[in-house]
């Protein structure tokens, strides 16, 4: 629990978010959530039969992170593409519906939107079923992202990239985004894919989970070691990011372990979870991403960032679905 001090700095960097503008980049996607009831084992092999009661979409991927800054201030602009499909006419209509600026989405009708379906029963996911199929952008839709980008840049505080590997972003691409948020002093805070092996040299933070980190880093997968701060192949996998992305901060996501915040210039710093109940977690690193960036571009120290961001993932962890967290939530209590 901070102190009243602390919780009173955390509820004014809040307060801060309201007026901050920001632009979401990355791999747009649907969120399918189709609700049900188990009550037989099939006849025609050993898995579930489900009686659906209903169904439900939300924005998902980067699309997911736009919608959880959208929870804290209504300048929000979202960048990516869909598909010429239903899927993709859908997920618009839901980003317009949440309030978000919409004009940087692309339609590829090469293209498929990226569904992800999971299929609920008795607060638990059954079975996840993907529809996608990848594909980079070509030259013209490359070329519309880039004006649509330096059209943007000037008239936002942060700008966050949520990579899901889908193919919207690419070296070059990435490499057009970190020059323009340098070029106009913007924070970039990026949740990196590990297998797009793409470069964010320079940006201001970068939040990978530990699987994310060791991947990226080049290096084996480690069992994790409490306390975190003794972790040595964790600490080695960060170390190694650090001098490869140069960026300001490395939050590194941990699980029911907390966040890892590392820094060049300062000592390791781990925040323990905050989560009290798991429901599902899903979407819980957009949140993350989502406030991290916001608080940074209120002024929040590293640290403060990394706790408010921890903060707001143990929150959304503990609802069912893609959820977002609210303002009122996220604010400290007087101790």
């Amino acid at each position: 629990m901070p102190t009243e001090s602390a919780a009173e700095r955390l509820r004014d960097l809040i307060s801060g978010f309201a007026a901050k503008r920001i632009l979401v980049i990355g791999d747009l996607m649907l969120d399918e959530f189709v609700w049900g009831k188990v009550s037989r084992i099939s006849p025609e092999a050993p898995v579930p039969v489900v009686n659906v009661t209903g169904e439900s979409y939300y924005p998902g991927g980067a699309a997911n992170v736009a919608r959880n800054v959208r929870e804290f201030t209504a300048q929000t602009a979202v960048m990516g593409v869909v598909g010429a499909d239903g899927h993709g006419r859908r997920l618009v209509r839901l980003l317009e519906e949440c309030g978000l600026d919409t004009s940087g989405v692309l339609e590829n009708s090469s293209a498929s939107t990226t569904v992800k379906t999971r299929i609920i029963a008795r607060n638990q996911q059954v079975v996840r079923v993907d529809r996608e199929r990848v594909a980079p952008l070509d030259a013209e839709a490359t070329r519309r992202a880039i004006e649509h980008l330096e059209r943007a840049v000037s008239g936002v505080d942060a700008i966050i990239v949520a990579d899901y590997g889908k193919g919207f972003l690419t070296q070059p691409f990435a490499d057009r985004i970190c020059q323009a948020a340098r070029a106009h002093g913007k924070v970039l805070a990026v949740d990196p894919h590990p297998y797009t092996s793409l470069s964010w040299h320079g940006a201001t933070a970068i939040k990978p989970n530990r699987a994310e980190a060791f991947a990226a880093a080049g290096l084996p997968p480690a069992d994790p070691v409490t306390p975190v701060l003794s972790d040595r192949a964790l600490l080695a996998a960060g170390r190694r990011l650090l001098d490869l992305w140069q960026p300001a901060s490395l939050l590194i996501t941990l699980g029911e372990n907390g966040m890892l915040l590392l820094q060049l210039d300062a000592p390791p710093y781990h925040t323990p979870t905050r989560a009290q109940t798991v429901f599902d977690v899903s979407g819980a690193g957009d949140t993350a991403i989502a406030v991290l960036a916001l608080a940074l571009c209120a002024g929040a120290t590293p640290v403060e960032a990394a706790e408010l961001a921890n903060r707001a993932s143990g929150i959304v962890v503990g609802k069912l679905g893609t959820a977002t967290v609210s303002p009122a939530e996220l604010r400290p209590e007087n101790p």
